[in-house]
């Protein structure tokens, strides 16, 4: 399938930074009209100036079920919806802050939760939409330091799979990216080697890519989500003597 994409109106939500940014300009320069969202006003205007195509800035907060009712009034009808704001903190289960951990689960996970309710009730009524959902190669399996983070994002990939599983055999398609680490303010609070770190821009490529096909899921990069995937498939014993 080759989707078209001139005309189009797509909502990004979490898009003021980061992959979400880039993101924005791959897909204006394709010709889709965009609206770009997350809390700073200021920094949806500048990515707005910058864009080369049709673009709206609406900024909302996701924590904030009235912030999104506001939003969708906004917003209006599109034609898709692309989940991409998140906030990360490492934490270990042996430094608990409930604090991060509730504000991680509150924006990555429940905050997709807010979103999806604005656009999908419009997206059953008309019989169609794009739905796509930004997980992560830390979803996979659980690894150290990643308790509040990851636990988000296996969140966030088992909403896609459940949803997929729902609207498979209707034109509402659902997709998944699981991208692996990414150079943004985030990746910089690591103090950790970050095997085969991308730069947004050539991260957003490959999401979007993967947005023009009719396939459910990717994870990039390929090299290092085989590593992932295929952990999977090891016995615990194996797995955290290996990944702990």
């Amino acid at each position: 399938m080759t989707r078209a994409w001139a005309g189009k109106r797509y909502w990004l939500v979490g898009a003021s930074e980061g992959l979400g940014r880039s993101l924005a300009h791959v897909m204006s320069r394709a010709g889709v009209e965009v609206i770009v969202s997350a809390r700073s006003q200021d920094r949806l205007d500048e990515l707005v100036a910058e864009l080369p195509g049709k673009a709206e800035a609406v900024a909302v907060d996701i924590t904030d079920q009235d912030s999104v009712d506001q939003a969708k009034e906004a917003i209006g009808e599109v034609d898709g919806i692309v989940f991409l704001a998140g906030v990360y903190w490492p934490m270990s289960s042996k430094k608990w802050d409930v604090e991060k951990a509730t504000a991680m689960a509150d924006i990555n996970f429940v905050g997709a939760f807010r979103s999806l309710g604005a656009v999908m009730p419009q997206f059953l009524e008309r019989g169609t939409g794009h739905v796509v959902l930004t997980g992560s190669l830390s979803g996979f399996r659980g690894l150290p330091k990643t308790v509040g983070y990851g636990a988000t994002k296996a969140g966030i990939m088992y909403l896609a799979e459940g949803m997929h599983a729902d609207l498979r055999n209707t034109d509402i398609d659902v997709q998944v990216v699981n991208p692996g680490f990414i150079k943004t303010r985030l990746t910089d609070k690591n103090d950790f080697k970050m095997p085969f770190i991308m730069e947004p821009e050539e991260a957003a490529q490959l999401f979007f890519e993967h947005m023009g096909t009719d396939t459910f899921k990717r994870s990039f990069p390929r090299a290092f989500s085989y590593f992932f995937r295929l952990s999977q498939f090891l016995p615990d014993w194996l797995y955290y003597r290996i990944f702990a």
